[in-house]
C-alpha cells in the first residue's frame, strides 16, 4: 500500500494518494527550511531540497547509518533524508507559516534557520520545469545546481541587484509635491516614489495570489485559469496602452513613467516660476511707468494751477480774455483797443486801474448792524477797507494779490503807515515788490521755490510772501498758524476766539461796556488756506454766544459786492459774507496780522530770522 512521505499515512491506491497530497498538503503553503523558497508545489519543493541542500544532509545521514551499523544503499539514505526533511518542513509550515518580508527562524536538526520569502532563482526554476521530481541525483548535478545559487554567477540575482540599486538611486532624488492617484485602488499619494512603492506592493500581492512568479510555467497556467482565460496573462500599463507579459516588466515600465513625469514636473514648475517672475517684473515695470506718467501729469497740472507753467502773467491773460470776448461778439474791436491801452498805462505806472475796486463797504455794514441785526449781541468791524475783485487778467490765481491790495487800502487811511506808497499797486507791481523783498534777503526758501521770479507768471502767493513784502516795507506783521482743528466736527473754534480777541481788545480799553456795533481802527486780517485766501473784516457774536466771521472774498464780482451799499440787498450780501465755524473746515489756516511799523534794526533782524521762518502755532 502507498505511504505518504509527509504524514506517513497509508492509502489503498495511487489515485487516493494523489488526492490526499492535493487536499492535505499541496493547498497549504510549502516553504524550504534551508532558504527563502516558498509558495511552490510539493514535487518542486522536494526536488529543490534534493538538488540544492542534499550534500550536507547526505553527510549527516551517512554518518548516522555507519554508527547504527545499518548497511543500506546510498539511494535509500537519500530517500530517508528527503522524507525526514520534508516531514520537518511540513510541521514547520503548519505551526508557523512564513510571513513575507519578515524572516522567522525554525529548527531543522537542532539548527535555527531564517525564512525570508524570496523566490527561486531563474536557473532553479528552469530546472524545475525541465526535470521531474527524483529521489537520487548525481553529484555533478548537485554541484551544478549549487553553483547557480551563488550571487556572483546568478544572472537573475545580478539583475535584481541592479534594479534595486537603480530604485534606491531614484528614491534618493528630491521629492516633488503633487497628486498621484493609484491606478489599482482609490489611494492618492503626494509623492511619485511613494506611489511607486505602493504599486509594487499591489504587484507582489497579485503574484502571491496567482501562486508564483510568472516566469514559472505552472504559475502562468494558474494565473490564466484564475482569470478565466487561456494563454499568458497580460498586464496593462495604467498610464499608456502598453501591455506587459510580466509584473516585473510592468513595474519597470511604470517606473520609467514616474521618472519622466517627475522630471517633467520639475522642469514645468521651474518654467512656471520663471514665467511668474517675468510677468511680475513686467507688471511692476508697467506700474512704475504709469506712476511716473501720472506724477508728471499731476506736476504739470499743479504748475498750471499755480501759474508756474510759463504760460504768461497778468498782461497775457488780460489780452487773451479780451480777444476771446471780441471773437464771441461780447466786445467790439474799438473797446478792445481802448481797454488794452488803459491796461498798458496802468502796468507802466505800477498803479492799479481801480476797475475792480469797491469803496464805502464798512460804513454800509455799520449802518446795517445798527439798524437790522437784532440777533447779534456784539459786532466788531475793522477800519475802512476797499474791496478788490479779481479781473480778467488775474482770475483764478490773483486772490493773494487782491487781499494784499485790500490791506494796503486800509493802511493808507492810517497816519502811522504814511511811509507806504500813496496808491495801491497793480498786480504786476506787487509781484515786483515781492521780488525786491527776496533780493533784500527775506524768505530765501520761498524765493527758491519760485526761482526768484514772479513777474510775467501766474504764480500763487500765500501768507509767507505777504509777510516778506510787509517786512521789506518796514511794517510789523506776524503769522499765526492754526495747524489743526480745535472744535467738534473738525472746526477751528480757537481761530474764531483769537479773531474776536484781536478786534475786541482795542474796544475794551476805551469803554467798559462796548456798544453793540464797534468799528475799530484795526486793519483787516489776511486769511489763507489751501487753494484760496480772503480778508477778515469783522466778527459777529450772536445772542447765544456763537461767533461768525465777516469775509471779503476777491471772488465777489464788483456788481455783487456793491449790493452791500443798497439797503434792500445788504442783508442778502451779508449772509454770503458771514461764515460760521462749520463753514470753515479746512485742515489748516494761517492768519497774517499787521501790528505797526518796524525800526531799521527790527527790520534787519526779521530779514535774518526769515531764513528759517516760523509761524506762531495755535494750539
Amino acid at each position: 500500500m502507498p505511504v505518504c512521505d509527509i504524514c506517513c499515512e497509508e492509502l489503498p491506491s495511487e489515485a487516493e494518494m494523489r488526492t490526499h497530497l492535493l487536499l492535505s498538503h499541496m493547498e497549504n503553503v510549502m516553504a524550504c527550511p534551508f532558504c527563502s523558497l516558498s509558495g511552490v508545489l510539493y514535487d518542486e519543493l522536494s526536488f529543490h531540497i534534493n538538488t540544492a541542500h542534499i550534500e550536507k544532509d547526505c553527510k549527516d545521514m551517512n554518518a548516522t547509518v555507519v554508527d547504527s551499523g545499518q548497511k543500506n544503499s546510498k539511494a535509500q539514505s537519500l530517500n530517508t533524508s528527503r522524507t525526514s526533511i520534508v516531514k520537518n518542513t511540513h510541521k514547520v509550515s503548519q505551526v508557523s507559516p512564513p510571513s513575507y518580508g519578515h524572516p522567522s527562524p525554525f529548527q531543522v536538526n537542532g539548527m535555527a534557520i531564517p525564512i525570508t520569502g524570496t523566490t527561486l532563482s531563474q536557473e532553479t526554476s528552469t530546472s524545475l520545469k525541465s526535470s521531474p521530481p527524483a529521489a537520487a541525483t548525481a553529484n555533478g548535478a548537485i554541484k551544478q545546481v549549487r553553483t547557480t545559487q551563488t550571487p556572483s554567477t546568478n544572472p537573475r540575482r545580478e539583475r535584481e541587484d541592479g534594479h534595486r540599486k537603480s530604485k534606491q538611486k531614484r528614491l534618493s532624488s528630491p521629492n516633488k509635491e503633487g497628486r498621484f492617484p493609484c491606478p489599482m485602488c482609490s489611494l492618492v499619494c503626494n509623492d511619485c516614489f511613494i506611489l511607486q512603492e505602493h504599486v509594487e506592493l499591489h504587484l507582489q500581492d497579485q503574484d502571491v495570489t496567482e501562486g508564483a512568479d510568472p516566469d514559472i510555467g505552472t504559475s502562468t497556467e494558474a494565473s490564466s485559469t484564475s482569470n478565466g482565460r487561456s494563454g499568458v496573462i497580460r498586464y496593462e500599463c495604467p498610464m499608456c496602452s502598453l501591455s506587459c507579459s510580466s509584473s516585473t516588466s510592468l513595474q519597470e515600465h511604470v517606473e520609467l513613467h514616474l521618472e519622466y513625469g517627475s522630471a517633467s514636473a520639475t522642469g514645468q514648475s521651474s518654467g512656471d516660476l520663471n514665467l511668474a517672475r517675468k510677468l511680475q517684473e513686467e507688471e511692476e515695470q508697467k506700474w512704475r511707468e504709469l506712476e511716473s506718467r501720472r506724477e508728471a501729469e499731476d506736476f504739470k497740472k499743479l504748475q498750471k494751477q499755480f501759474g508756474l507753467d510759463n504760460s504768461g502773467g497778468y498782461r497775457k491773460q488780460m489780452e487773451r480774455n479780451m480777444e476771446r470776448a471780441v471773437s464771441r461778439g461780447q466786445m467790439v474791436p474799438a473797446e478792445f483797443h481802448r481797454k488794452r491801452v488803459e491796461m498798458l498805462e496802468s502796468l507802466a505806472s505800477g498803479v492799479d486801474d481801480g476797475r475792480s475796486k469797491t469803496s464805502g463797504l464798512m460804513e454800509a455794514l455799520n449802518r446795517y448792524y445798527q439798524r437790522d441785526a437784532s440777533d447779534c449781541s456784539h459786532v466788531w468791524l475793522c477800519a475802512e477797507t476797499d474791496h478788490y475783485s479779481s479781473s480778467e487778467g488775474d482770475k483764478g490765481w490773483g486772490c493773494g494779490y487782491r487781499n494784499f491790495q485790500m490791506l494796503l487800502s486800509s493802511l493808507h487811511r492810517m497816519e502811522q503807515y504814511n511811509l507806504l506808497p500813496v496808491s495801491v499797486p497793480s498786480i504786476p507791481r506787487v509781484q515786483a515788490m515781492i521780488e525786491e523783498a527776496w533780493a533784500q534777503g527775506a524768505d530765501p526758501q520761498g524765493a527758491s521755490h519760485f526761482k526768484h521770479r514772479l513777474q510775467g507768471t501766474r504764480a500763487w502767493i500765500g501768507a509767507t510772501e505777504i509777510y516778506a513784502v510787509f517786512t521789506s516795507l518796514s511794517v510789523k506783521a506776524r503769522i499765526v498758524d492754526f495747524h489743526k482743528p480745535t472744535g467738534p466736527g473738525d472746526t477751528h473754534l480757537r481761530m474764531f476766539e483769537w479773531v474776536k480777541q484781536y478786534f475786541s481788545h482795542s474796544a475794551s480799553r476805551s469803554a467798559r461796556l462796548p456798544p453793540k456795533v464797534v468799528q475799530t481802527t484795526l486793519p483787516p486780517l489776511y486769511l489763507q488756506h489751501q487753494g484760496h485766501s480772503r480778508s477778515i473784516v469783522g466778527v459777529e457774536q450772536k445772542v447765544n454766544g456763537n461767533l461768525f466771521l465777516l469775509l471779503f472774498d476777491p471772488e465777489f464780482a464788483p456788481g455783487e459786492i456793491r449790493r452791500v451799499l443798497t439797503q434792500n440787498t445788504v442783508a442778502t450780501m451779508v449772509r454770503r459774507m458771514r461764515k460760521s465755524p462749520s463753514g470753515l473746515k479746512h485742515r489748516q489756516y494761517q492768519v497774517v496780522a499787521v501790528e505797526g511799523l518796524l525800526t531799521p534794526e527790527e527790520k534787519q533782524s526779521r530779514i535774518l530770522n526769515s531764513r528759517t521762518l516760523c509761524a506762531e502755532k495755535i494750539p
